[in-house]
C-alpha cells in the first residue's frame, strides 16, 4: 500500500491500495476540515467578520479545527457547545481545552437546544448574546465547504477506480464526487446510521457516481470494540499510518474487509482518503481507558 509520503508493501492479490494523507496538510487544521474550512474563512474575511461561530460535540474535530483556524488567521472564534454539563468546567477534556487555548469562548447548551442550530429564532437568540459572527455549520458542511473538498483529488489520481472515504455531515464525499472522473466511483462509509445522508449528499452532488456503504458504523457514531481497536493498531504497527476511530479508522477497517470478500474486481486500483482528525484519539482513549479497554495506539 502506498501513502503521499511513504509507501509500504501489503499485498491483495493485484489490487493497488494507497493511502492519501489528507491528515499532514496542516498540525492542527487537518485532513476535510482544512479543505471545509478555506473558502469559508475567505468569505468571511469578504464579508469584513472579525468571529466566527460554529457547532459541535464535546470531542469535536470540527470544534478543534476552527479554534485553530481562528487563532492563525485572526478571528475570534465562539464554540456552541453540546451538552450544558461541560458549563461547570470541562477539565481534562483534550479538546476543549485546546480549542480554549487557542482562544475559543463556548457556550455550552442542553441537547434540546442544540437540535434548534439551525432555526432562524435561535440563532437571532445567538447574536443577541455574542454579536455579530460569520456562522459555520456543525461539521463545516456548506456550498463552500464542498467546494474545497473538491480540490482533494488532483489530476495524479484520475487512474484510480475507487476513491473511498469516511462520510459525517456529506461534505467531504460531495466534492470528491463532484471532482471525479467518468471512470471513478466514490464509496463512503458513514460514521452514523440514517438514510437522511443521502438526502445530504445529494443536495451538493453533481452525479451519481457515489455509494454509502452502511455495514461499518460498529453500532454507531463514536461506538467502538475490540475488533476496530486492535485493527487500528495493527495497522499503525505495520505501516505506521495513525488512524481515529469514529471515521478514517472504520473506513480503511471497511475497505480491507471488502477487498477480502471479493467486493472489488481484481486489478482494482483504490484510493483511500485519510481526512485527519486525530485529535480524537485523546478523548477516545479517556473514554476506553474507563472502561478498560485497549488503548489506541498514535504518533507521540
Amino acid at each position: 500500500m502506498k501513502t503521499r509520503n511513504q509507501s509500504v508493501a501489503i499485498s491483495f492479490s493485484g489490487i493497488s491500495l494507497e493511502i492519501k494523507r489528507e491528515d499532514l496538510i496542516h498540525p492542527f487544521v487537518s485532513g476535510n476540515k482544512f479543505r471545509k474550512l478555506k473558502y469559508n474563512l475567505l468569505q468571511a474575511k469578504k464579508e469584513n467578520k472579525d468571529t466566527l461561530l460554529t457547532f459541535g460535540g464535546a470531542f469535536s474535530n470540527h470544534i478543534a479545527a476552527v479554534a485553530a483556524a481562528g487563532k492563525e488567521h485572526g478571528f475570534k472564534t465562539i464554540g456552541i457547545i453540546r451538552g450544558e454539563e461541560l458549563r461547570n468546567g470541562f477539565g481534562d477534556n483534550p479538546t476543549l481545552n485546546f480549542a480554549s487555548n487557542c482562544g475559543m469562548q463556548f457556550d455550552f447548551i442542553s441537547r434540546d437546544e442544540y437540535r434548534k442550530k439551525t432555526e432562524q429564532d435561535f440563532l437571532a437568540q445567538l447574536n443577541e448574546k455574542w454579536g455579530d459572527f460569520y456562522i459555520i455549520p456543525e461539521g463545516g458542511t456548506n456550498s463552500l465547504a464542498v467546494l474545497g473538498c473538491q480540490e482533494i483529488l488532483e489530476e495524479s489520481d484520475a487512474d484510480f477506480d475507487f476513491i473511498c472515504c469516511s462520510v459525517g455531515t456529506g461534505g467531504t464525499i460531495s466534492g470528491l464526487i463532484n471532482s471525479s472522473k467518468l471512470n471513478q466511483k466514490i464509496i463512503g462509509f458513514p460514521a452514523l446510521n440514517g438514510d437522511f445522508l443521502k438526502e445530504e449528499i445529494r443536495k451538493f452532488a453533481t452525479n451519481e457516481r457515489w455509494e454509502l456503504i452502511e455495514d461499518y458504523t460498529f453500532g454507531g457514531y463514536a461506538k467502538v470494540n475490540d475488533e476496530l481497536i486492535e485493527f487500528m493498531n495493527s495497522f499503525y504497527s505495520e505501516n505506521h499510518i495513525p488512524l481515529e476511530p469514529i471515521y478514517t479508522g472504520k473506513m480503511v477497517f471497511g475497505v480491507i474487509d471488502m477487498i477480502y470478500k471479493d467486493y472489488f474486481p481484481k486489478d482494482a486500483k483504490i484510493l483511500m482518503i485519510h481526512t485527519g482528525g486525530l485529535q480524537g484519539i485523546d478523548g477516545m482513549n479517556m473514554k476506553l481507558q474507563k472502561q478498560r479497554m485497549p488503548l489506541i495506539l498514535k504518533d507521540v
